[in-house]
């Protein structure tokens, strides 16, 4: 029994070593990129998420990992006008 014990618990230091290099990092805004219809929550004139009608408006945004934004070409973490 208790080799099963010492077994089980290396198995889960194992796991949680592994998990910790992993942790994904926190989400943000990239404004400026969103095609029609695809921008997510309120932005601009319209009340929710899908509603904007045209691509890549400055004020429409979507939601990518962060440090993501700065790569697409025309994003921007902060609204445009």
């Amino acid at each position: 029994m208790k080799s099963g014990m010492l077994v089980a618990s290396a198995l889960v230091a194992a796991v949680s070593v592994c998990t910790i290099g992993t942790a994904q990092a926190a989400d943000e805004r990239c404004f400026g990129v969103a095609k029609a219809g695809q921008n997510d929550c309120k932005a601009g004139s319209h009340a929710c998420a899908g509603e904007a009608t045209v691509d890549r408006a400055g004020y429409d945004y979507i939601v990518v990992p962060a440090g993501t934004c700065d790569k697409i070409a025309g994003g921007s973490t902060t609204p445009k006008t």
